[in-house]
């Protein structure tokens, strides 16, 4: 890993910069394939598959067939942590619902919202080079609490054509009826504009590789809502004097075994922190299955000591990373001051891990910096809210004169006259 010492603020830009995506160069290709998906529905869907995925389907609705093979293939002790996971997530998002108060801003005048959840929803869950499970939790979940009508899940399968079992699994025990094997940007694109197989739906949530960002972004433009802009996965640790570097460095491969375009970042206050840590990640990455992966992430991952606490917490703020942990002694009042962050985990015994997968936070989360901006996928994320007002005569008597002026300041006549034909009404 990349040791830097000292960096003086206008250093920082470079410094925290994550790697590129490169999406200009992606959208032509992108663009041509969701063409063809939008123009002729499954048969795109199908080709793409056996382009991309090496795979030829008949089909691409999983049956309940494999619903119930995939359930047997499941290993007991596997499933009893998803439906320990499945409980931690329902009972934390179970605890955003939306209470709705009217609210009378002047006598007559009585304002409120109620909250409607989004009736048709697609959930993206990539293959790649791990089965991830847990996102099918952490996206239907929310959807099941939100009371979205129909929840689809769209997933690559593999080349003999099946659905990994612990997703399948997992699709059913939280309440999606709907699978679909499919991957990349032809996914994304069935769920954009429907197909025969595939219904169309009103948004799109789920991680990606660079091309399914590029194509989430594209549909965005005009024909689907989706939950975020993303790109690799990151994680920034804030630790002092007092952390314990194997547990650091465990949280930093944690991070970057996600893939080579991963980054993994420490500030610290602590020069010998930093050097323990060094050694500490050479010691566990070589005891890594996904060695290589995490290897290259580590080539643009960085351990950054800096001069005092408030740097280091600066720095965080200015990084807004996806994830965020902080392994100091006070680390309460620090989290106090954190304002750019998807999820950040707190004490030396709250690693990533544990909201990637069981704590029942969600794990899709805003990354390359748009935490300053977005919020990670919660209840909110499924539902809409609808304003509502209700007027009485004594109402519109007391808000439409000033309804009137500015109405006849903006020169629209008409909205004037909206109110002064109630106010000029005989009893």
């Amino acid at each position: 890993m990349n040791i830097i010492r000292y960096p003086e603020r206008l250093e920082w830009n470079f410094l925290l910069k994550r790697s590129a995506l490169q999406t200009e160069s992606l959208r032509e290709t992108v663009c041509e394939i969701l063409e063809k998906v939008r123009t002729q529905g499954d048969r795109a869907v199908i080709s793409y598959e056996e382009q991309f995925d090496k795979v030829k389907l008949n089909s691409l609705e999983v049956t309940e067939k494999e619903f119930e093979e995939a359930e047997k293939e499941v290993d007991i002790k596997l499933k009893a942590a998803i439906m320990l996971a499945l409980n931690n997530i329902q009972t934390f998002h179970s605890s955003q619902k939306f209470a709705s108060k009217k609210i009378e801003t002047l006598p007559g005048v009585t304002c409120w919202q109620k909250a409607v959840a989004i009736e048709k929803v697609g959930l993206y869950v990539p293959g790649g080079t791990a089965p991830l499970f847990s996102t099918v939790l952490m996206l239907a979940s929310p959807a099941q609490i939100a009371g979205c009508k129909e929840i689809i899940l769209c997933t690559p399968p593999n080349r003999e054509g099946k659905i990994h079992p612990a997703i399948l699994y997992a699709a059913r025990v939280a309440g999606v009826k709907r699978v679909f094997k499919t991957g990349g940007v032809q996914a994304i694109g069935a769920m954009a504009y429907g197909t025969s197989s595939i219904p169309k739906v009103y948004k799109i949530f789920g991680p990606g590789n660079q091309y399914v960002t590029v194509a989430k972004q594209q549909v965005a433009l005009r024909d689907v809502a989706i939950d975020m802009p993303a790109g690799p996965s990151e994680v920034a640790v804030l630790a002092d004097e007092t952390a314990n570097p194997t547990f650091v460095a465990s949280d930093l491969l944690s991070q970057a075994e996600h893939g080579a375009d991963s980054q993994a970042i420490l500030i610290t206050t602590s020069e010998t922190l930093i050097d323990k840590v060094a050694e500490e990640v050479d010691r566990q990455l070589s005891e890594l299955p996904r060695k290589s992966l995490a290897e290259k992430s580590l080539q643009s991952s960085k351990l950054i000591l800096v001069r005092n606490m408030q740097e280091a917490i600066d720095m965080i703020n200015e990084y807004a990373p996806e994830h965020l942990i902080i392994e100091t002694k006070d680390y309460t009042d620090i989290a106090e001051k954190i304002i750019n962050a998807g999820s950040v985990f707190l004490g030396s015994y709250s690693p990533e891990s544990a909201g990637d997968y069981a704590s029942g936070t969600n794990h899709t989360l805003p990354t390359n910096g748009y935490a300053k901006a977005y919020s990670g996928v919660s209840l909110d994320s499924f539902i809409r809210k609808i304003t509502f007002q209700e007027i009485t005569r004594e109402g519109i008597a007391t808000i439409g004169p000033a309804i009137q002026v500015m109405a006849a300041n903006e020169h629209l006549d008409a909205h004037k006259n909206a109110i002064t034909v109630r106010l000029n009404e005989k009893l």
